[in-house]
């Protein structure tokens, strides 16, 4: 039983396709909530059980080697044909949007990741979360709600973790049982296995928009006004060092892609992240990304060890996607030694946490450094934070652009020149306040002004509330 498709012409590219390869066979997810009535679970059970006849089918006649040599639309057809023979043998009529449905499900298992692919597709979400098999969340303007897909069980799930990881050379199992990986639209993905995953596996995307935000969409979503955005393109065109500091999911990267567009295209860009998200639009940028451990523990390259080797590399411009440890001591030796214009992100909830969590860092190499000369290299090194948040109502705003002003004793300086004033909450539960300047001048003007950048009095004017 299904032993060839239908009898069409074709390529020689698409005859191997119908080869066999036992050991890549997947089971089957379903992009739909499992309905309530026993007689229509029962039809559900059927229909998964009869996509996953096919799948089985359909994998006895592919060689995977040769499917990206296949355009999409002569695999449909094979598929197809393919499912309308199987209905055909066992007398199973299906209404066409049932088979059309099937379809594009095993499309989505062949060349993609199953029933992921209709949420990575979907430009409304923002973030995808699995809990196990059976549970899968999403994220739609900030806010989130449960999806309507299902992996077969928890082997499927496993399969598809695994799809994605060996994409950019990562594993993942009982050894090693979570990774940071990236999807090829550069989505970020965790993903965590058992045992450390008490109910299953788990994956965290955050996705990454075909289109990325500009600033001018960031100002046309409310995250801060125009005269803060021209503020920002500014200090990136001045080369004045930025520290963008937020809690999970409230824009970090977003705002560092927008901010970098501004960068001088001659200008020659070093990123360093530990899973590649950044989308820099300049000619002249080299991407580094970390590398975890081989299975016998050897091999690892952290963050310290890019930021050192980026310095040996003639870099006009550092950009770091997060510092989260020791590398936060490079970091800032960079800044201190001609790599103005460097920029990072950083997890706190507020300007001054941000460069407690800096001092923490540093503090990790194990120099024993005395505090006042790590705070000192902290004041003359950075000089803005722009600190963000995701409010209740699911929207991300800048809450604060504060400047680094120096050292008062042991302790470090700064004034906010713009902040995020609250209001309270509408009824309808959204978020209500006004971005506006503070009235406070920039300490660095005339820093600014030398580089050629016009402040407006009018910029930094404060205004009643």
């Amino acid at each position: 039983m299904f032993k060839t498709f239908s009898k069409r012409p074709h390529s020689e590219a698409n005859e191997k396709v119908v080869q066999l390869l036992p050991e890549a066979r997947t089971d089957l997810g379903e992009v739909r909530s499992a309905p309530e009535p026993a007689e229509e679970v029962e039809e559900f059970r059927e229909f998964l059980e009869l996509k996953s006849q096919l799948h089985d089918a359909l994998l006895d006649r592919m060689n995977l080697s040769v499917i990206d040599k296949i355009e999409p639309e002569v695999l449909r057809r094979e598929v197809g044909a393919l499912v309308s023979q199987v209905l055909s043998e066992e007398g199973r009529p299906m209404r066409s949007e049932q088979f059309k449905k099937i379809v594009d499900d095993l499309m989505h298992e062949v060349l993609g990741l199953g029933p992921l692919e209709p949420l990575l597709s979907d430009p409304a979400i923002n973030d995808i979360l699995v809990n196990g098999h059976q549970n899968v969340f999403v994220e739609r303007n900030g806010l989130l709600e449960r999806s309507n897909a299902r992996f077969l069980d928890e082997k499927h799930l496993l399969r598809i973790i695994d799809k994605i990881v060996s994409r950019v050379g990562r594993r993942v199992d009982e050894a090693n049982p979570w990774v940071d990986a990236r999807l090829e639209d550069g989505s970020r993905v965790n993903a965590i296995i058992r045992p450390c995953s008490i109910d299953g596996p788990s994956i965290s995307i955050r996705k990454f928009s075909k289109k990325p935000l500009t600033m001018n969409k960031l100002v046309e979503n409310g995250a801060l006004n125009r005269s803060a955005a021209e503020f920002l393109q500014e200090l990136v065109a001045a080369r004045m060092n930025v520290l963008i500091s937020g809690g999970t999911g409230s824009g970090k990267t977003t705002l560092l892609n927008a901010m970098s567009a501004y960068i001088n295209q001659n200008e020659r860009i070093v990123t360093i992240e530990d899973a590649a998200e950044l989308r820099l639009q300049q000619e002249h940028v080299v991407r580094l990304e970390t590398r975890p451990p081989n299975p016998a523990g050897n091999g690892a390259i952290v963050q310290r060890d890019l930021v050192r080797n980026a310095l040996r590399m003639r870099p006009d411009r550092i950009i770091v996607g997060e510092v989260r440890g020791a590398e936060a001591f490079d970091m800032l030796q960079a800044m201190n030694t001609g790599h103005d214009g460097s920029m990072t992100t950083v997890h706190a909830n507020s300007a001054r946490d941000a460069l407690g969590r800096i001092e923490q860092m540093v503090t990790m190499i194990g120099l024993e450094l005395p505090l006042s000369a790590v705070r000192s290299q902290i004041a003359s090194g950075l000089n803005f934070v722009v600190q963000l948040s995701r409010l209740s109502d699911g929207s991300r705003r800048i809450l604060a652009i504060s400047e680094i002003v120096g050292m008062e004793g042991d302790i470090i300086t700064m004034q906010d020149l713009f902040v995020f004033r609250r209001k309270g909450i509408s009824e309808d539960g959204q978020v209500l306040g006004e971005f506006m300047a503070t009235g406070m001048r920039p300490f660095s003007a005339e820093r600014l002004q030398a580089a050629g950048v016009k402040l407006p009095a009018e910029m930094f004017a404060a205004r009643e509330v």
